[in-house]
């Protein structure tokens, strides 16, 4: 992908900016970023069918919302990002993170 991130920033309402090569600025919600993490573990736990009955067990931090804590160059193509909740297994490839998010 020629199409590169040129700046990040955390905003106070729980968003990430970033700033392309080709001009364009994306906004992410934290949580819709957590939700979109392309790990093997999300990735199947979102196509595994929910007992509608069954009650999660929550522990602490996945009761607060979620952030951003940490943020990781992958080679030239990707980032891995670390949440609050503890999760950082994600590699979020430049191309997912131009899918994701909308122009703001």
């Amino acid at each position: 992908m020629d199409i590169y991130p040129t700046a990040l920033k955390l905003t106070d309402d729980r968003h990430l900016l970033i700033d392309w090569s080709d001009g364009q600025r994306r906004r992410y919600g934290f949580k819709a970023l957590r939700d979109a993490c392309p790990c093997a573990t999300c990735r199947e736990k979102r196509s595994t069918p929910q007992d509608p009955l069954a009650l999660p067990m929550l522990g602490a931090a996945q009761l607060q919302p979620v952030a951003i804590v940490g943020m990781k160059p992958v080679g030239n193509y990707a980032y891995t990002i670390a949440f609050s909740d503890g999760h950082d297994t994600g590699i979020y490839s430049f191309e997912l993170l131009r899918e994701l998010g909308t122009p703001g």
